[in-house]
């Protein structure tokens, strides 16, 4: 019979549905040479957040087959060395997504109408009504950052209250929108009418800081935004001192940019601002969900069968992980890059597998290009399993081709994304000891590995250009670790790969487009 370890506490729903195909051990607190000693004895292990699971473990693991988190994130496991091993890792994606929409309801419902002061008012022996004199959000303006799962929740419950919806989310389809009740709009037309706007986007180095003290002075002084998402999404102190000024009206945060909350402007505030300690995930309801979505999980691959929710590879044996997994690594890395080139909403993507490559096995290949896609809007929310789903659900039409006559190299995979700022492609191929190149951007051939950061140029190939530009990249402190160009005629148009060493400063990228001969340029994050 197998054996499954849980060492993080979890609710006994779980530990019931475990105990149907295997021996459960509860063994919480163990420290992590504890752990490596016996992880060996165990077909699975379930966590939460305690546990973290090191590479170290997983090697430790030889008879692990997968590892649960109960929860959304798996940032306290290694996934690539489980995947290197052909473990599964499975977290509960969903499973709190109707607690975290509803707290980001009752926060902004707790600010319309002061309720936590209201309450500390009269326990305290004190009857003020005219002080909490409220504003009902019934025909307001609520505006939606993010059309995700929980964002499209809220979306439902606000449409009920009689509220007018708007949305921004760059990832997602109007049509999309449009089911849910919403009208898809931009960031600043959007923070400029709503009366509410919640948050619902991960932290990602383009949204950090994404409310400042510049989006925050173009909000409405009656205006109130709440964060359930995640910290560091709001500039704190910007917000601490718009609410001050009387900039805008209040602000409700479950999650902040350090957590435990330290000193901070935010305690000293009145009724204008609620602060709770990220409370999101926390029902009983939501601890249970998560319990039996990964128990489930586990159950179900211990018996045979594919999970559900996969973060790395689902339903794969280590033998076809071993034969697929540099391809899939080679869609993957060419998906984030067309993303990125592509910029805005992506509405197709085509896929075509060239020479060797285009008599293997297709479906893995076209959902790791999804999940590479999807990165920028999803991050670690986006997986192997859940990447087809959510380009549906972003109205992303997806074509898969196929040409055995591409003899370039002995095999290569080229995507095309076409979306609302035009259309971009990109190919590459694994050369030598299966090495990811690049070969084609746009139609212009290339011979380049890519690499963490990129900057790609529209350019007409003309003397003194490639001088231009490194001067002006130098005199930012940026270095470049390597150039190649790309043509298809003498002085004609060309394109630039330059891998840099650091991310692109702020504003270079417009510097760039300023240099004579220099038509388009794209900074790009691997």
């Amino acid at each position: 019979m197998s054996k499954v370890l849980v060492s993080d506490p979890i609710d006994q729903a779980g530990i019931d549905i475990l105990s149907q195909v295997a021996t459960v051990d509860v063994n919480t607190g163990l420290k992590p040479a504890e752990l490596i000693e016996i992880i060996g004895e165990y077909d699975a292990l379930m966590i939460r957040s305690g546990t973290r699971v090191t590479q170290e473990i997983i090697e430790a693991g030889t008879q692990l087959k997968i590892i649960g988190r109960a929860g959304v994130g798996v940032d306290n496991v290694d996934v690539p060395a489980a995947t290197r091993k052909g473990i599964v890792v499975v977290n509960s994606p969903e499973g709190n997504t109707i607690a975290a929409a509803e707290h980001a309801l009752a926060m902004m419902l707790s600010l319309a109408r002061h309720i936590p002061d209201a309450n500390a008012s009269v326990k305290s022996g004190v009857w003020d009504r005219k002080t909490f004199v409220g504003s009902e959000v019934y025909k307001k303006t609520i505006g939606i950052v993010g059309l995700g799962k929980i964002g499209s929740h809220v979306a439902a419950v606000a449409k009920a209250m009689g509220m007018k919806l708007l949305a921004y989310d760059p990832f997602i389809s109007t049509e999309r929108a449009e089911q849910i009740g919403c009208q898809l709009v931009d960031l600043d037309l959007l923070i400029q009418q709503a009366d509410y706007i919640t948050l619902h986007i991960p932290k990602t180095p383009e949204t950090t800081h994404l409310i400042n003290a510049e989006t925050l002075a173009k909000m409405k002084p009656t205006a109130r935004i709440i964060n359930c998402a995640r910290g560091g999404i709001i500039d704190e102190a910007a917000l601490a001192a718009a609410i001050q000024a009387g900039t805008i009206a209040g602000a409700a945060l479950d999650v902040f940019e350090s957590e435990p909350l330290g000193e901070s402007e935010l305690r000293s505030l009145g009724k204008e601002i609620i602060l709770t300690p990220h409370l999101g995930a926390s029902t009983a309801e939501a601890q249970v969900n998560v319990a039996i979505d990964v128990a489930e999980q586990i159950r179900d691959v211990l018996l045979g069968l594919p999970a559900r929710s996969a973060v790395n590879i689902p339903g794969l044996g280590p033998d076809v992980l071993e034969e697929l997994k540099p391809y899939m690594e080679l869609a993957e890395t060419l998906g984030k890059l067309v993303g990125q080139l592509a910029g805005g909403r992506v509405e197709l993507l085509t896929v075509r597998l060239q020479g060797e490559l285009a008599t293997n096995k297709s479906q893995p290949l076209v959902i790791a290009a999804l999940k590479g896609l999807l990165y920028q809007a999803l991050r670690e929310r986006v997986n192997y399993v859940n990447a087809n789903i959510e380009a549906k659900e972003r109205g992303i039409r997806v074509i898969e081709t196929r040409d055995a006559s591409a003899r370039d190299y002995a095999g290569s995979l080229r995507l095309e994304a076409t979306g609302t700022l035009g259309t971009h492609s990109v190919t590459g191929a694994l050369l030598g000891d299966k090495e990811i190149h690049l070969t084609d951007v746009d139609g212009f051939p290339i011979n380049v590995p890519p690499s963490k950061y990129m900057v790609f140029t529209l350019h007409r190939d003309m003397p003194g250009i490639i001088g231009k530009l490194g001067s002006l990249l130098g005199s930012f402190n940026v270095n470049i670790a390597s150039m190649q160009v790309g043509r298809k005629i003498v002085r004609g148009d060309a394109v630039m790969a330059l891998s840099i060493d650091d991310p692109l400063p702020e504003g270079i990228l417009a510097e760039i487009t300023k240099v004579p001969g220099i038509r388009d340029a794209y900074t790009v994050t691997l």
